[in-house]
């Protein structure tokens, strides 16, 4: 269980130093292109990962839950997405909100299919 618990924190602390570095190289001018992009790699990464952990008893046990548990999920943020959605709605951009939430949805779950099947 220890292990486990270390395996996900581990993972969740190099997770989150990477998504604090894309908003850094990726700034928002009027696109959160920071977000979408760890969203989209993030759905990529998780879908190869869940794929791989299939084939593999020992992956799936002690890198799955660093990889995908922690990494994934210190890296990709939903809390994030729907902030940024909502002060689209609120500045009444609703072209670029339709624009931002349909894309993450669809190349995020294109992302995942793509990652997996290619692992697979």
């Amino acid at each position: 269980m220890l292990k486990n618990i270390l395996l996900v924190g581990l993972g969740g602390a190099a997770g989150t130093m990477l998504r604090y570095a894309f908003s850094v190289w990726f700034k928002y001018v009027s696109f959160p292109i920071a977000t979408f992009l760890v969203n989209i790699i993030g759905s990529f990464i998780i879908g190869a990962v869940f794929a791989y952990a299939l084939r593999s008893e020992q992956f799936a046990n002690n890198w799955r839950l660093f990889l995908a548990a922690g990494i994934c999920g210190g890296f990709t943020t939903f809390s994030a997405f729907s902030l940024e959605s909502l002060a689209m709605l609120q500045q009444q951009r609703i072209g670029m909100f339709a624009l931002y939430v349909g894309a993450s949805i669809l190349l995020g779950l294109t992302a995942t299919w793509l990652g997996y099947s290619l692992v697979k």
